[in-house]
């Protein structure tokens, strides 16, 4: 089975990097992607979302990105992202809270700017929470906790 070589770094560290990995569900901003290995090359833009890495061994990862770049090589996809938590990384509580302040901001704005910064708000608290809810609704699921980068 072909596998490829991905990478997920932020400015702050690496979040993810694996050789084994056969498919990768991402969303740029003209839509939903799936890269699998031996991808035509690409680059574009992530926006605020969830994604799924397919490792060969049959393990799923799930993580939240708030935006970022991919750039995808038939053998290798690296991507670039503002910031990127594994799912067990993420405070439910923090963000539930972050997705109630965004849609009061959203209800009473008058503003198209201040509109926009609350609606992106509101996209990055809900990929946060749909990732840490496959979390808690797969614990049979192989793998539902990420582990560590290992350098």
């Amino acid at each position: 089975m072909p596998t490829m070589n991905l990478e997920i770094v932020t400015a702050e560290r690496r979040v993810f990097s694996g050789d084994d990995i056969i498919a990768l569900i991402a969303e740029g901003s003209e839509g939903q992607m799936t890269i699998l290995p031996k991808h035509a090359s690409l680059m574009t833009m992530l926006v605020p979302s969830e994604l799924v890495i397919r490792r060969a061994s049959g393990d799923e990862i799930y993580m939240a990105i708030t935006g970022g770049f991919i750039e995808v090589k038939p053998d290798r996809t690296i991507i670039l992202a503002d910031a990127c938590e594994r799912s067990d990384e993420i405070d439910i509580d923090r963000a539930a809270e972050a997705k109630r302040r965004a849609e009061e901001r959203i209800k009473d704005m008058t503003s198209e700017i201040d509109r926009s910064r609350a609606e992106a708000a509101l996209r990055r608290s809900m990929a946060r929470l749909r990732v840490a809810d496959k979390r808690r609704k797969t614990p049979g699921r192989r793998s539902p906790v990420n582990p560590p980068v290992q350098n």
